[in-house]
């Protein structure tokens, strides 16, 4: 037993679970890599202010949850709680934006950290895939998202997920939606914290999970009622093209979702299979947040997507993956001219792109054919000085038992031909 342990609230991956991660993550980046989306990768810390100003200073993340620090050189700096906010940062500082292709598109994958209590679906180390379009205004990027988003999930064999999608307005129509709301909150019995957020951005009541709070909230006047026309078009444009995508969604008027700089569309995947923690992945649109980090306006949508609570939805649902064999070809030597023959023929087969494996150690064939078992490979290659001396291998089904000898310069072109 070793001395150290995973830190409270992380997991570690491996396998054979951490194959399942990988086909998940290359589930959801497969849609975006056919539709234009360009791999990037961005520190995992970051400037704070970076945070406080994006993701917003009232809000949980910031004020809760952000593992802040101080560097021998005295910069602030904070692990990503998200990936908006860096990959953003990581355009506007390449000019990615002034090459004359709007949108940027981009994906990445990475691991996000909160401190936040630990439970079955949150973690305070985290995985997500997401996606961004940068420097466009058009209700077709929006639609995009979501809908290689749920084809991404479809495509794992998820169905019991769905879609919430709502509008948050834009700097015309929310300011007097925001007044409205906080005159609302005012009136209601409420802690000091909460009333101080309430000022702040009232919106992020509306997020608050606690009991007593909802409650409260019943009667309180909602967005979609003070929406400009522009931001009705526009919304009513989003919702249409996901129709007519055929991916079904739910209105929710109370949708916010927990971030600062979301505007107009907003959305959430949720999972009823999960319990408390249901929401599996959401995102939105946030025209503004380029100019709170110090950019040009650059009118922007994206999402991400929980890794984790992915494979949990995968797991409540009893759905499994078909994942490829990490092992199809097993070689075991007897001997030690067996051991420099079959480890030429493995190399081989590795350069042919065939999946192969080789007992090391010495074993002998017992315990050699036990880890052969153990690999999951369909064929296992055997080879003792007499079938050397003879010319030949011993090559078993692992499937069907079945073995038979084939010529020691055969057996590559054999192996690949089986396998196909």
């Amino acid at each position: 037993m070793s001395t150290f342990q995973a830190p409270k609230g992380t997991y570690d991956l491996i396998p054979p679970d951490s194959a399942v991660y990988l086909a998940v993550r290359e589930a959801i980046a497969a849609p975006l890599r056919n539709s234009g989306y360009g791999y990037i990768e961005t520190p995992g810390f970051e400037n704070v202010e970076l945070f406080a100003r994006g993701v917003g200073e009232s809000t949980d993340i910031v004020t809760k949850e952000m593992y802040a620090f101080e560097t021998k050189g005295g910069d602030r700096l904070a692990l990503r709680p998200e990936g908006t906010a860096s990959v953003l940062r990581a355009a506007l500082e390449a000019n990615l934006h002034k090459t004359g292709n709007l949108p940027v598109k981009l994906w990445y994958s990475g691991s996000y950290y909160r401190y936040e209590r630990p439970q079955k679906g949150r973690y305070r180390h985290f995985s997500q895939v997401g996606a961004e379009a940068i420097g466009a205004e058009d209700p077709a990027l929006d639609a995009e998202l979501i809908i290689l988003a749920d084809q991404a999930y479809r495509s794992l064999g998820l169905r019991n997920f769905r879609i919430l999608l709502n509008s948050l307005g834009d700097k015309e129509c929310r300011p007097v939606y925001r007044e409205a709301l906080q005159s609302f909150l005012r009136g209601l019995d409420l802690d000091e914290e909460t009333l101080r957020r309430a000022e702040i951005n009232p919106l992020r009541v509306l997020d608050d999970k606690r009991g007593d709070v909802q409650k409260q909230l019943t009667g309180a006047p909602l967005l979609r009622d003070y929406l400009c026309d522009a931001c009705k078009a526009y919304h009513e444009e989003v919702r249409e093209l996901i129709t007519a995508a055929g991916v079904a969604f739910q209105d929710d008027a109370k949708l916010v979702r927990g971030l600062d700089y979301y505007t107009r569309t907003t959305f959430e995947f949720v999972h009823d299979g999960l319990g408390s923690q249901s929401a599996v992945g959401g995102g939105g649109r946030y025209d503004g947040l380029s100019e709170m980090i110090g950019g040009p306006a650059l009118p922007s949508v994206g999402w991400a997507l929980g890794v984790d609570r992915t494979v949990l939805a995968l797991e409540a649902e009893g759905v499994e993956l078909r994942l490829p064999a990490s092992t199809s070809v097993f070689a075991v030597p007897l001997g030690e001219e067996a051991r420099r023959v079959l480890f030429t023929k493995v190399t081989e087969l590795r350069k042919l792109g065939v999946a192969a494996d080789f007992s090391y150690g010495g074993k002998g064939l017992k315990g050699a054919m036990k880890n052969a078992n153990r690999s999951g490979a369909r064929y296992t290659i055997v080879a003792g000085e007499r079938d050397l001396a003879e010319g030949v291998v011993q090559l078993k089904d692992m499937q069907s038992g079945e073995q038979t000898a084939v010529g020691v310069n055969e057996i590559v072109a054999e192996l690949e031909s089986r396998l196909g």
